[in-house]
């Protein structure tokens, strides 16, 4: 099994490693406009890149405080029906909700969110997968940095390749967590899925 990076993570690798990175300090909407604001082409850039931002935030849910509200998850097979999980309702009735994935098939997973009230930055996906209660693997994806809308933003994985053989089959329980730099837990879920040997076993 693989990482994103494509190196194979295995149980004893686990716990995280600390990493030198340090995140730049979150700034407001105002606060990245004003910096550079004597560039003219750069200052333009920012604005077309803040949009609707600048104008005092961009709020979707009134009701809902948080700046990320991730709303679906979608396992995405070519030639095949996206299969979906809503993430607005009772988290832990995902569980009961089990996807079946034909051993091998290459997949994507796709997260639908909303960015509301101010710039989120460096937000990541992270995803780890049990069998049996044992980890098998590890797979974390930089999402990046966005701007509140009012329209559902989404983000895409690149695509994985499910295990095959008579030893992968079986039941997969995974977490899932979608974060940033700052370590925000925007929402922290899991889910669970079947490989067989074909789609309709």
């Amino acid at each position: 099994m693989a990482d994103a990076s494509g190196d194979h993570v295995g149980p004893e690798e686990e716990l995280e490693v600390e990493s030198t990175y340090k995140p730049p300090p979150e700034k407001t909407i105002e606060q990245l406009l004003e910096a550079d604001k004597e560039d003219e082409s750069l200052r333009k850039y920012k604005e077309t890149l803040l949009g609707e931002a600048r104008a005092g935030g961009i709020i979707v849910d009134p009701n809902d405080p948080r700046k990320v509200i991730v709303k679906k998850l979608a396992l995405c097979v070519a030639d095949r029906p996206d299969m979906e999980l809503d993430l607005t309702g009772d988290l832990t009735q995902l569980k009961k909700q089990t996807f079946t994935i034909k051993e091998g098939v290459s997949y994507r997973i796709r997260i639908d969110f909303i960015v509301q009230r101010e710039i989120v930055h460096g937000l990541r996906y992270v995803q780890k997968t049990y069998k049996l209660g044992v980890p098998v693997d590890k797979m974390t994806h930089m999402v990046g940095s966005y701007p509140p809308k009012t329209e559902i933003q989404s983000y895409t994985t690149p695509p994985e390749d499910a295990p095959a053989g008579v030893m992968a089959r079986g039941s997969y329980t995974v977490s899932s967590l979608f974060t940033d730099d700052d370590k925000h837990e925007h929402l922290k879920w899991e889910w669970s899925f079947h490989i067989k040997k074909d789609w309709k076993e």
